[in-house]
């Protein structure tokens, strides 16, 4: 299943936030991919945290 990642940059900070819509789980980092990559990391907590099956149930 193809995901879309929101990128919202923030201009006054120099940063960018990265969100997949529905999943309260977010990335911050100085740049695109930094931002990405802390997405993941927030999406394994959120995963072990309230499970798979939510994750999914949210994306579809």
């Amino acid at each position: 299943m193809p995901l879309t990642i929101e990128l919202i940059p923030d201009p006054d900070q120099g940063c960018f936030t990265a969100r997949l819509p529905n999943v309260p789980a977010y990335g911050e980092g100085e740049t695109e991919n930094e931002a990405i990559d802390d997405l993941k990391e927030a999406l394994r907590g959120y995963v072990e945290t309230f499970g798979l099956e939510d994750v999914l149930s949210r994306l579809a």
